[in-house]
């Protein structure tokens, strides 16, 4: 059993239950290269294991004839050791919260190239499909990281420095070569195109279209593009539409690994590029997965409602992203964080079946956050928490850590608690004194930026731009400290999202910390007993 076009015709497959492709992929490869409709830029897991997928149903049902092509920008090996290796064919399991998996072959990756000067022959390759009439759509999974300009002093970086001044045809950096790839169509007659970021990002298609038309307008400036170009990103011929996704696939396990193998699937080793990329000849992710898009596209689109996408208007987009981010998913997801450093876990799946850890994220979710909730119309806001308590946080197959969600947590707080706690304030019906765990969160945070664990160990927090900060405002404090002087990190609205003095939550804030330093084993108690009063 070997990923291959050859080697998928094997029986054996099927005898070994996975899905198979039913249609002719040599026809697909050959009207996908004469007529593109959608090229993706970022080949990595969340695409190969959702995108691709959702075009791969479209195909398999008879509703597309054509397949996508891949781009990257930034990991060239990723190309040439997994998708040319491979045939551009995927595996994806799909690991579900009952213990069982999928196993499915997904063919729907034509061609795939660096998106770099050389080869020669992949850039032409490029230019030739942006100049193509047929071209619908190019989409991006390339993280948030990979749309900025600028450092965080609000200075040009470097190589954007340079190929501001270099202009067309000497781009260092992707997204001035995707940018001289939309020139190109912008030339072979101002052919209309959706671009399109799927990063789990909030805003993402505003952060796409800034960032391109930044270097466009860079060129124009330095004369090395016409203001036309300029003109042609900004009219109705172009647009960036905003998304939310959302679907864990994690990096290849070696659990999953090992399943494959029993099977007499070959090719699983997993390979860690020189760019730190952790990627396999298989992809693992959850069962569960959404993608909402804004429905604008000026030449037209794949039929991707047909495979579960919701197609919709920004406004509905930015609510699902708030909904997610403010109330269903998110504050779940960093409470669990903090509580399972402090507690000793090392599993995000096994503190589900800690009953206080079960409760505490059912009150912050069903209790404290649905009435406030930002409620998108389209996706139900409680029964997208039902599936994240009942499937998605439980899922054993997920081998997702507290310590690595916990990474700047100083950054999600004001998001995924702040904005619950202004529409409490903003609310003529709700109190915020009513809300207990919310509040629980941010002493346990305080608890677990002092890097002692409830048994009283020592351990070193995950990274986070404010955690020297946060740390020398507790630097005093000890296990076994009756009082502590915290200084005004409870006023810092960047961390909170308000100032906890000023609106009357800081006393409890510090009650609750107070009580977690008293002894080892103070944090477990002072959960229990809030979860449970």
């Amino acid at each position: 059993m070997r990923l291959s076009n050859d080697g998928i015709k094997s029986p054996e497959w099927q005898e070994k239950g996975y899905k198979t492709i039913s249609y002719d992929r040599e026809a697909l490869v050959k009207k996908t290269h004469d007529a593109p409709i959608w090229v993706h830029f970022g080949a990595g897991n969340i695409f190969r294991g959702f995108p691709a997928r959702l075009l791969e149903e479209l195909v398999e049902q008879g509703l597309s004839d054509k397949g996508v092509i891949v781009g990257e920008g930034f990991d060239y090996q990723i190309i040439s050791d997994i998708y040319n290796k491979y045939d551009n064919l995927t595996l994806l399991v799909t690991l579900k919260a009952n213990g069982s998996i999928d196993k499915r072959i997904v063919g729907s990756v034509t061609e795939a190239y660096p998106c770099a000067y050389e080869p020669k022959e992949d850039w032409n390759r490029f230019k030739e499909i942006f100049a193509s009439p047929s071209l619908q759509m190019i989409s991006f999974t390339i993280t948030e990281k990979g749309y900025a300009l600028k450092n965080p002093a609000g200075e040009f970086l470097p190589g954007y420095v340079a190929d501001f001044a270099a202009g067309p045809g000497n781009g260092s950096m992707f997204l001035s070569r995707l940018t001289e790839l939309l020139l190109h169509r912008y030339e072979s007659g101002k052919l209309p195109i959706a671009v399109v970021s799927m990063d789990n990002c909030s805003h993402n298609g505003e952060k796409i279209e800034a960032a391109v038309t930044t270097i466009a307008a860079e060129w124009v400036k330095n004369g090395k593009a016409p203001q036309g170009f300029v003109d042609y990103l900004r009219s109705d011929a172009v647009s960036f539409p905003w998304s939310m996704i959302d679907k864990i696939t994690p990096r290849p396990d070696a659990g999953v690994a090992e399943m494959l193998k029993k099977d007499g699937y070959e090719d699983t080793d997993v390979l860690v590029t020189d760019k730190h990329t952790y990627i396999a000849s298989f992809v693992n992710a959850e069962e569960c997965e959404y993608l909402v898009i804004e429905d604008d596209f000026p030449n037209g689109r794949p039929a991707l409602e047909k495979a579960g996408v919701y197609f919709t208007d920004r406004e509905t987009v930015n609510k699902v992203e708030k909904m997610k981010v403010c109330t269903c998913l998110n504050p779940l997801h960093t409470a669990l964080a903090v509580f399972g450093c402090l507690l000793s876990y090392t599993l995000i799946a096994d503190e589900m079946k800690d009953e206080d850890l079960v409760k505490l994220v059912k009150t912050i979710g069903y209790k404290e956050g649905l009435p406030v909730v930002v409620d998108p119309g389209i996706i139900n806001p409680k029964h997208f928490i039902d599936e994240v308590v009942e499937k998605r946080i439980p899922n054993p197959f997920m081998p997702d850590t507290p310590q690595r969600i916990a990474t700047d947590t100083s950054q999600k707080l004001p998001i995924r608690f702040g904005e619950t706690i202004k529409a409490y304030m903003a609310s003529k019906d709700l109190d915020i004194k009513n809300l207990k765990c919310i509040p629980l969160v941010f002493a346990a945070w305080l608890r677990y930026v002092m890097g002692i664990d409830d048994k009283g160990n020592t351990f070193e927090p995950s990274s986070d731009p404010l955690l020297s900060y946060a740390q020398e405002k507790l630097k005093g404090v000890k296990l076994g400290d009756e009082s502590a002087d915290i200084g005004d990190i409870l006023s810092n609205e960047k961390i909170f999202g308000v100032d906890l003095v000023a609106i009357g939550m800081s006393d409890l804030v510090m009650d609750y910390f107070l009580q977690m330093i008293k002894a080892p084993g103070a944090v477990r108690e002072v959960l229990h007993r809030t979860v449970n009063c």
